[in-house]
C-alpha cells in the first residue's frame, strides 16, 4: 500500500528524483518525513501547493492520501 509522490519544477532538482514512494495512507507529518528536510522546508511556506488525487489542496495540513493516489508537490509558477 503505497501513495505517489510527485515532484515538479525546481523541487524536482531539490529532491534529485521525479517521483518517490511512500507508505499510505500518508498525512502531512508523513509527507514532510518521507520528502526530507530541504523539500519539507519548502512546504511549510506558503508558495508551494499540494495536490493529491487531482484536487488542489486550500489546506496542506488536511493531507490524507490513500493507497494508489498521488501527492503532487506544485512549486511557484512564472511566466510571461
Amino acid at each position: 500500500m503505497t501513495v505517489r509522490i510527485v515532484f515538479l519544477g525546481p523541487l524536482r532538482d531539490l529532491a534529485g528524483e521525479a517521483q518517490r514512494e511512500a507508505p499510505a495512507p500518508l498525512d502531512w507529518t508523513g509527507l514532510l518525513a518521507a520528502v526530507g528536510p530541504q523539500i519539507a522546508e519548502q512546504l511549510r511556506g506558503e508558495r508551494v501547493h499540494l495536490a493529491c488525487a487531482g484536487k488542489v489542496l486550500a489546506d496542506k495540513t488536511a493531507l490524507l492520501a490513500q493507497d494508489g493516489e498521488e501527492v503532487a508537490l506544485l512549486p511557484p509558477v512564472s511566466g510571461g
